[in-house]
Order: structure tokens, then C-alpha cells, then sequence
């Protein structure tokens, strides 16, 4: 599989940042990922490891618009399967959005309730240890 651009792929196994690089330019995953391990390890774990990360934080994640070869099994079936779980998720953002106003009212004031619960039995605590401090006990 190949990709217009250096990303995260989801394939990688640590922040997909080799597996990214071997894909954008064509070369094999297990040799990239093997190159980029040694030169961690020779680098003195630090500086390598840094730099690692560092660019694990700036590339973009892989997504389908860019993935050149759609020939592969791997990116129709796991992106549609990757993806379908995040549409779940903004569907369900939806529908939370699509209250009536009735029913937001009615969620509010119950909020609204439990706060002024809360708050009351916090006031009762902090006025029984002031009781106590000031020795004003009943």
C-alpha cells in the first residue's frame, strides 16, 4: 500500500510512525521499523526516542483520502471498519443534540437539584466544623 503524504499508519506497532514512512515511500514495514529500532538503540535510547515522538506528535493520522493503492484488502475493509466506530460515535453526539427543548429544560432542572443537594450538605458539614472549632456544640 502506498500514500500520498507521511502519516500515522494504524498499522504500526509504536505510534505508526515507521509503518507510515515505509508506506508513503514504498518500502518494506519490518525493515523501516527494524532501521528506525537500531538507530534508537545506537543513538543512546534518548535522543532517538525523542526525536521519535516528536514527529509521533506531528504527523497527521492515516486516513482513507490518503491511501493511493485501494487494490489492498487492508485499507478497504479495517478503514471502513475504523471508521464506521468513529461515525458511531458523532451519530450518537447527534441524536444527544436532537433534544427536544422540553427535555432539556427537564434535565436542567434536575441538575439543578442535585447541585443545590450538594451544596447544602456541604454547607451542613463546613457549619457542624465550625460548631466544633468555635466550641458552639449543641
Amino acid at each position: 500500500m502506498r500514500t500520498k503524504k507521511w502519516t500515522r499508519s494504524p498499522q504500526g506497532k509504536v505510534f505508526g510512525v515507521a509503518a507510515g514512512l515505509a508506506e508513503w515511500r514504498d518500502l518494506p514495514v519490518r525493515t523501516v521499523q527494524l532501521i528506525v529500532f537500531l538507530t534508537i538503540l545506537f543513538t543512546g535510547f534518548f535522543p532517538g526516542a525523542a526525536i521519535y515522538l516528536l514527529v509521533a506528535l506531528c504527523l497527521p493520522s492515516q486516513t482513507p483520502e490518503d491511501i493511493i493503492d485501494e487494490k489492498s484488502s487492508y485499507s478497504s475493509r479495517s478503514y471502513r471498519n475504523h471508521y464506521s466506530s468513529t461515525n458511531n460515535y458523532q451519530d450518537a453526539q447527534f441524536e444527544e443534540s436532537s433534544k427536544s427543548t422540553d427535555d432539556l429544560k427537564e434535565e436542567y432542572e434536575n441538575l439543578k437539584k442535585k447541585v443545590e443537594k450538594m451544596e447544602g450538605q456541604m454547607f451542613d458539614k463546613e457549619k457542624d466544623w465550625d460548631q466544633r472549632f468555635n466550641g458552639d456544640q449543641k
